[in-house]
């Protein structure tokens, strides 16, 4: 899955199933324990939250098929009624999120397939491309904002410290570890921004090209505010 968008093939996928006939096979299926033609829907390729609330409803019914006493049979097939509305509701909700975004995408849309960088420097920067309009009726428009973080890399004395001291290789390793999480924090709080400042009706016009991540004030780092380009500094 895209961090923000649900890709076509996926798209695909949910919309070829229909929910009153994915609920009666899942009945089925507990009634029969076994699968059956559920097997049939595309659900593994409708997302990971999908697939794994699959996968779960899978492992239900196996353990309630092998189980004899009746004590545990009443207890696997609660589990696996339980597994088997999780399942529909997953599909019904990634429906949900699909229409939301087909909505949204008639006004905007944010490019969320970023590149991750080679190598990484204390001076992240991610770039989040963008189209908007105002009305359907108004012609595209395309722009971009680039999200720059310094990274604090001064020592955390809060931890301990190692009893022999790492290698500069093992120290460059652990220092880019750390600059890619980073990085990764940075790019899916900018994806988030732009989107929820769509949202919230704003003006693609007024979305600088450049913005500055604000940091914590306690840990140095990012939180979850950092890349609110639009929002007041207090």
């Amino acid at each position: 899955m895209g961090e923000i968008n649900i890709p076509r093939d996926q798209q695909n996928a949910l919309a070829a199933i229909d929910n009153s006939e994915l609920n009666r096979l899942i009945g089925q299926a507990v009634r029969e324990e076994q699968l059956g033609d559920l097997h049939r829907l595309p659900l593994a390729n409708c997302g990971p939250y999908v697939a794994k609330q699959f996968l779960y409803f899978e492992r239900a019914l196996t353990k309630h098929r092998e189980a004899k006493a009746p004590r545990k049979r009443a207890e696997t097939e609660n589990t696996l009624r339980r597994a088997g509305t999780d399942l529909s509701y997953a599909v019904e909700a990634m429906k949900q999120r699909m229409e939301e975004e087909q909505k949204e995408g008639q006004l905007f849309y944010v490019d969320d397939q970023i590149v991750p960088p080679y190598r990484c420097d204390k001076r992240l920067s991610v770039r989040v491309s963008y189209r908007w309009r105002r009305t359907v009726d108004d012609e595209w428009t395309s722009g971009s904002i680039t999200f720059i973080h310094d990274v604090d890399l001064r020592p955390n004395y809060t931890m301990p410290t190692p009893k022999r001291k790492p290698s500069a290789a093992r120290r460059e390793q652990d220092r880019q570890i750390e600059l890619y999480e980073t990085w990764q924090h940075l790019m899916r709080g900018a994806l988030y921004s732009v989107r929820d400042y769509f949202r919230e009706g704003g003006d693609g016009d007024k979305i600088p090209q450049t913005f500055q991540a604000t940091v914590d004030s306690h840990t140095r780092g990012l939180n979850n505010y950092s890349t609110r380009f639009w929002r007041q500094p207090v």
